[in-house]
């Protein structure tokens, strides 16, 4: 019996690592992502993969030529496919109506009707990317309008990855969501997409729903735990000003099996592909149905998670005199997160492009997002790289930790300490290391929620 293709189309951080574990883990399907970008997939197929998650290295290299395929042939992949994944990128739109808080649909509209032109039999079309509610419901009037002789099932099927663990995720998720149509045709095809899961997920953890309750489950989830990261860095800011302790404020409220322990670390703020971009299309889908306190509501999580970038910067400043130019800033990590090369949102930029307006030096290190930072800081003079962080302090004034890198809670501070300026300023934006430590060392320590720890005379 020919195994069932599936056919992805994007071949982004959702794309790749979802298809790479879905070919390890069902061997009867045949499994191609295609995307139109060639360097791309040259990557994919390559010994340096386009995206940096633990894990995916191995499964891509044990799979690929199997039955995992890269390729930029998007026809032949829609021509011989029997189910589609959907996987392209829908950002904030940046021009026209919503701009700067829709999302820009036009890919999978793209995508829709390539689909609708060269497929070959009936489909199940899956919609894998991030979309406002009723999405699938445009989806499937392109294609199903028209003189089409197939027919085709779209099925909201959103993505729960956090990156850094988004193999383990995958392989282990706490749940699968699959909305269709209430129809005979949609439940059918909501089943034939859970049995691919169910090759290695247990069918209790798969939930099954309308497409469109789907679709705002995901914007839902995304902007419950964003507001979570700016409640707690609001209190951050009052634990500053009258000298509480976050860290303890946060393992009081998370022993409450009401609230739970999860996205209560106080930080820079949130960063990532996700969450900023899926408040504000949210934002604007409360504002496009007549709903404009909701869409006050969720858009202060936005405006706190900027206060918060701004606030760092502030104290960093006040701290060093007021001043940072000539200066020499060591900022160790750019990525949003650790165990990920992804800057996208990443609360470094906006803390690097402010420092850099005060005329400060900065050096930046980061063990996999040094490329992606030399794109995103492309316009600014004053920054340089490199992947060494004991460089990178070398005649350091201050040192900002902004990714919460293992190997930054590992290095030598004594060392470090005796090679900067003094005084030595530290300022742990994740709040990785012990301020006790650092202060006995000599430095002057400012983590978030914290009342810093400055020697005299500093």
């Amino acid at each position: 019996m020919p195994l069932k293709k599936i056919l992805c189309i994007g071949a982004g951080y959702v794309g790749g690592p979802t298809m790479a574990v879905i070919a390890a883990n069902c061997p009867d399907y045949d499994v191609t992502v295609v995307d139109i970008n060639k360097a791309r997939i040259a990557a994919w197929n390559s010994k340096s993969l386009p995206v940096y998650e633990p894990g995916l290295q191995e499964i891509v290299e044990k799979q690929r030529g199997e039955n995992l395929h890269f390729s930029t042939d998007v026809v032949r992949g829609i021509e011989e496919s029997d189910i589609i994944f959907v996987c392209v990128n829908t950002p904030t739109k940046t021009f026209g109506l919503g701009a700067g808080k829709a999302a820009d649909l036009q890919y999978c509209e793209k995508t829709a009707r390539m689909i609708k032109e060269h497929a070959t039999k009936d489909m199940i079309v899956v919609e894998k990317s991030t979309v406002p509610v009723r999405t699938s419901k445009i989806i499937n009037e392109i294609l199903s309008h028209g003189d089409s002789p197939h027919k085709f099932e779209v099925i909201s099927n959103p993505e729960f990855l956090a990156e850094g663990t988004a193999i383990k995720d995958l392989q282990n998720p706490d749940r699968i969501l699959i909305g269709g149509r209430p129809c005979a045709s949609g439940e059918a095809a909501v089943a034939e997409v859970s049995a691919i899961y169910e090759s290695w997920v247990a069918k209790e953890n798969i939930i099954t729903t309308d497409a469109w309750s789907s679709e705002l489950s995901k914007l839902t989830a995304n902007a419950f735990l964003a507001q979570r990261v700016s409640s707690i860095n609001s209190i951050a800011a009052v634990c500053e000003s009258t000298g509480a302790d976050v860290i303890k404020i946060s393992e009081a409220i998370g022993a409450d099996p009401r609230i739970g322990a999860k996205f209560l670390k106080a930080g820079p703020g949130f960063g990532g592909s996700c969450f900023k971009k899926d408040i504000l299309n949210l934002v604007y889908l409360c504002e496009t149905f007549g709903l404009p306190e909701v869409a006050e509501y969720w858009g202060q999580v936005i405006k706190m998670n900027d206060y918060t970038q701004n606030r760092a910067v502030s104290r960093i400043l006040k701290s060093m005199f007021n001043t940072v130019a000539g200066k020499r800033i060591a900022v160790l990590g750019f990525a949003f997160k650790a165990d990920t090369g992804d800057t996208r949102e990443s609360p470094a930029i906006q803390i690097v492009e402010s420092l850099a307006e005060e005329r400060a030096e900065i050096v930046i290190s980061d063990p996999q997002a040094l490329e992606n930072a030399q794109q995103d800081l492309k316009e600014i003079e004053n920054v340089s790289f490199t992947d060494d962080p004991y460089e990178a302090v070398l005649g350091a004034h201050a040192i900002v930790i902004v990714t919460d890198w293992q190997e930054y809670k590992e290095l030598d501070y004594g060392k470090i300490y005796s090679s900067m300026e003094k005084p030595a300023q530290l300022f742990d934006l994740r709040n990785i290391l012990s301020s006790d430590e650092l202060y006995e060392i000599g430095f002057n320590v400012h983590l978030v929620g914290k009342k810093s720890k400055v020697h005299k005379g500093s």
